[in-house]
């Protein structure tokens, strides 16, 4: 098994000779990539929607970030921005452009290994846990005041999600044997972002990177509690400690702005 920059890509016929919601469903069946084109489709129309608003509606447009984007000081109050966040993207072409690149290269693959929903919980565990390690550097570097460095800026962006799915791939990839030379090229040039481009939430990737693998790990494991099972159970056998885990660590690190 090799690893390829864009797999399962369509023919003419795919494209022209089915009706959407025929080719949907049978994608479904056949375990195609319909998670990552739903999460690819719902990042574009975001960032669209971003664009729009920055453009016509300012005032609106500020609102959308700052009830969507992700922001330390602000997570007790807006948990969901732990998962809208990363279906944002900065309202330029490189950010949205880049990171869905990415998602095409790596999603399928995984899509395809795991079954659509427990892909999907990955994707989101991953995506989650970035956002949850943001939090805690704001909370080990910032100290206790709202003031230091970290509680308030806010970040956005599918990356943390994408580096989760970096990491179960290479776990993947590793047990079996494939050759992940291209993978760990693309990989090289994802952990260099931040150091080109200041700006870039490199917590986000580190904490996305440490959780997407953990939950590779633990369900490609012998553990012998898990031997046998279904790869559904395992899923939420390790899954569901893991947010558990997250979230603990994210209600540690937001102890200064819940004792305000």
């Amino acid at each position: 098994m090799s690893f390829r920059l864009f797999p399962n890509s369509p023919n003419a016929h795919d494209l022209l000779g089915q009706s959407t919601a025929h080719r949907i469903r049978y994608q479904w069946r056949v375990g195609g990539p319909v998670i990552c084109q739903a999460i690819m489709v719902i990042c574009v129309i975001v960032w669209l929607v971003e664009i729009l608003t920055k453009l016509l509606f300012p005032s609106l447009f500020a609102i959308i970030l700052s009830y969507g984007m992700f922001t330390p000081a602000w997570a007790h109050a807006a948990p969901w921005t732990f998962i809208t966040s990363m279906f944002m993207h900065e309202p330029g072409l490189f950010h949205i452009l880049f990171n869905m690149l990415t998602l095409w290269a790596v999603g399928p693959v995984l899509e395809r290994m795991l079954g659509h929903w427990r892909f999907l919980g990955m994707y989101l565990l991953s995506g989650i846990g970035g956002n949850a390690a943001v939090l805690l550097y704001a909370r080990i570097v910032g100290g206790g005041g709202l003031g230091g460095n970290g509680w308030m800026t806010s970040v956005y962006g599918a990356s943390g999600a994408l580096f989760g799915l970096f990491a179960a791939l290479l776990i993947v990839y590793r047990r079996i044997g494939a050759d992940i030379t291209s993978m760990l090229i693309w990989m090289a040039i994802n952990f260099a972002m931040p150091f080109l481009y200041p700006g870039i939430a490199w917590q986000a990737h580190v904490g996305g990177f440490i959780i997407g693998g953990a939950y590779a790990a633990l369900l490609t494991s012998s553990i012998p509690i898990t031997r046998g099972k279904s790869l559904t159970f395992r899923s939420l056998f390790y899954g569901i400690p893991l947010l558990i885990v997250i979230a603990a660590v994210s209600v540690w690190a937001m102890i200064p702005v819940l004792t305000m």
